[in-house]
């Protein structure tokens, strides 16, 4: 069992930047495709971005590609999401998930293939 704890959230003009960190414990980290979703009030949660459990592959949703990073130090057991150029648009609760894989390159986008959440952090970008 992996709990995960999100932090970093916060309110941001446009165009700033913040980092969320995601703490793992209870499991091995290195085992876990990590993901990242949010979820804005009024509308499901989507996919921002994944990272393969040895931090080779990642895949982002066109919204933010370009502006967020994903990564992780599997040796502290957390995985980072670096967001730049935010955007009123970016405004939503933040979440990052973990898929147990046995694949080392694998990365997962859809919801369903993720068994543990954190309890979310939120981000508001100011106009």
């Amino acid at each position: 069992q992996v709990q995960l704890v999100e932090s970093g959230g916060g309110l941001v003009q446009a165009g700033g930047s913040l980092r969320l960190p995601c703490a793992a414990s209870g499991g091995t980290f290195s085992s876990y495709v990590m993901g990242w979703f949010r979820q804005a009030p009024g509308k499901q949660r989507e996919f921002v971005a994944t990272i393969s459990r040895d931090g080779g592959h990642t895949y982002y949703a066109d919204s933010v590609k370009g502006r967020f990073t994903i990564s992780r130090d599997n040796a502290k057991n957390t995985v980072y999401l670096q967001m730049n150029s935010l955007e009123p648009e970016d405004t939503a609760a933040y979440y990052c998930a973990a898929a147990p894989t046995l694949f080392h390159s694998g990365i997962y986008y859809r919801e369903v293939n993720y068994n543990y959440w954190g309890q979310g952090t939120q981000v508001t970008v100011s106009s």
